[in-house]
């Protein structure tokens, strides 16, 4: 991450991240869930490390793409979509994407193993990396694992506590905290 990255937001956003495999699409769907049924506005962003396409050829959209449109959004009476070509840019940094989002309770964020939010470690006994990400990331506040990881100095919830890592999101970002006077 450059030095020039603004810093990301300290409260309200909250990460997901672990090696390939390791159940952080799975845990972050059930974390969506379980905080939009406490009545949380949530968001997310997930990180792709490889090419990805929310279009598909032979669409309006994709042509328009396809020509050369740098932005291309998607407009209709129930979502909208916004397609941004880098055409050889940098892959901007999560902050710049954070502030493109709408106003939104928590940002839950999927992937970003790099960037300096507070984050969940994904853990799973078949993953095929399995070494463990919090000890050099000072930003892993917990882990989710699906096997006992005695000896660890952080938090340990099974992959399967959805509640409970929930109420812990809530309690450290602030979202459980009493409305003030």
């Amino acid at each position: 991450m450059s030095n020039n990255a603004p810093a990301l937001p300290a409260a309200r956003v909250f990460g997901i991240t672990g090696w390939k495999n390791s159940g952080k699409t799975t845990l972050t769907e059930r974390l969506v869930a379980e905080l939009s049924r406490r009545g949380w506005r949530v968001s997310t962003v997930k990180h792709a490390h490889h090419d990805f396409d929310i279009d598909k050829p032979d669409t309006d959209s994709f042509r328009h793409r396809q020509a050369g449109a740098g932005e291309v959004a998607v407009v209709s009476g129930r979502r909208w979509a916004l397609m941004h070509e880098l055409r050889g840019e940098e892959e901007p940094p999560l902050a710049q994407i954070l502030a493109r989002l709408a106003p939104c309770d928590l940002v839950l964020v999927e992937g970003y193993k790099r960037e300096r939010h507070l984050k969940i470690e994904t853990r799973r006994r078949g993953g095929r990396e399995r070494t463990p990400l919090a000890d050099a990331d000072p930003g892993i506040v917990a882990i989710a694992s699906d096997h006992r990881a005695d000896g660890e100095r952080l938090p340990v919830y099974s992959l399967d506590d959805v509640a409970g890592i929930a109420d812990f999101i809530e309690q450290t970002t602030g979202l459980g905290a009493p409305a003030g006077p």
